[in-house]
């Protein structure tokens, strides 16, 4: 895909066609037509327009991240071009940012009957993820140490490559979540950890996606699916009300299960970094590079939530 310029025929037609401010943008990656865009987008629309022409020719491939492209998912919902994916991550952050304006001078809303269905059947969702992940790998014989991508159109491999894009389409389901807390006006709980969990992770699942939908990165939806079940759990408890407060005493064992996540991951990633293994280094370096700034993150959250705040008990309790 390239930018061409019109020939002078052309260039004339077209501009009988349409204002003169007005240019072609051919081969967009939105479709197979030319489009006409005003000067204002241009810009915008060119620089989303390169993002995907590297990516589609492999800009990293000399380093090997990415072995090749999965021609069976290419036409699959939100898989063929990274732009649909930039944009609903560019409005899920407009509306993080103006989400709470919009709400400071409205009641929160009562969303406890849509928080108790919503929240269960995410664990519902995660308990099946966790179901195919499991089966997939263990059906085709995977080894968890390593395990190249079986790129073949096989039941088992495309098995596993459905699980993989049910996996990422599950984390647009979850910008739920951060819809909730606007609405019911818990803008407490719009910390840059959750934005930043949020907003990424789609990203980094579509990476995986679009040119590993299995082999190693298996390990990370196996997990973190299984974690998601425990976590959705709590939230559904939480979600009656005070009344289940007693129950959830195990809160901050959550955060743990999920630091214990990145930890798995991280390790699991590193062996593969030195082990004689098919898969790409670079993408493992993405995930490594990831799972450390969420471990990072939690355990900044941790710290901050639970043993600082146990220590001040502790020192109110002495004085």
């Amino acid at each position: 895909m390239s930018l061409t310029a019109a020939g002078p025929e052309e260039e004339k037609k077209n501009t009988q066609q349409s204002p003169p401010e007005w240019r072609v943008f051919r081969s967009s990656p939105f479709g197979k037509e030319p489009r006409y865009l005003t000067r204002k987008f241009w810009t915008m629309e060119v620089c989303f327009h390169c993002s995907y022409v590297l990516s589609q020719n492999m800009l990293f491939g000399n380093v090997g991240l990415f072995l090749c492209l999965d021609k069976r998912i290419e036409n699959w919902p939100l898989v063929y071009s990274p732009v649909p994916v930039c944009w609903i991550i560019l409005c899920y952050l407009f509306i993080v940012w103006a989400g709470p304006k919009l709400m400071a001078k409205k009641e929160a809303v009562n969303l406890k009957l849509v928080l108790i269905a919503y929240n269960f059947t995410m664990v519902c969702l995660s308990a099946y993820m966790f179901y195919e992940f499991t089966v997939s790998s263990w059906m085709a014989n995977y080894s968890l140490l390593c395990q190249p991508v079986d790129y073949s159109n096989s039941p088992l491999a495309l098995r596993m490559a459905s699980v993989c894009w049910l996996f990422y389409f599950s984390k647009y389901i979850e910008f739920c979540d951060t819809m909730f807390f606007i609405l019911r006006k818990k803008n407490s709980q719009l910390t840059f950890l959750h934005v930043y969990h949020h907003s990424t992770m789609i990203l980094n699942c579509w990476l995986g996606l679009k040119y590993t939908p299995g082999g190693q990165s298996f390990m990370s939806g196996l997990v973190n699916s299984l974690i998601h079940v425990v976590m959705y759990f709590y939230y559904g408890l939480a979600a009656f009300g005070p009344s289940m407060t007693k129950y959830l005493w195990w809160k901050s064992y959550l955060t743990i299960l999920q630091l214990l996540q990145f930890l798995v991951v991280t390790i699991h990633t590193v062996y593969n970094l030195f082990a004689d293994c098919n898969y790409p280094d670079a993408l493992n370096l993405i995930v490594f590079a990831y799972a450390l700034s969420l471990t990072a993150l939690f355990c900044h959250f941790y710290y901050h939530s639970y043993l600082k705040s146990r220590t001040n008990d502790l020192r109110k309790c002495k004085v």
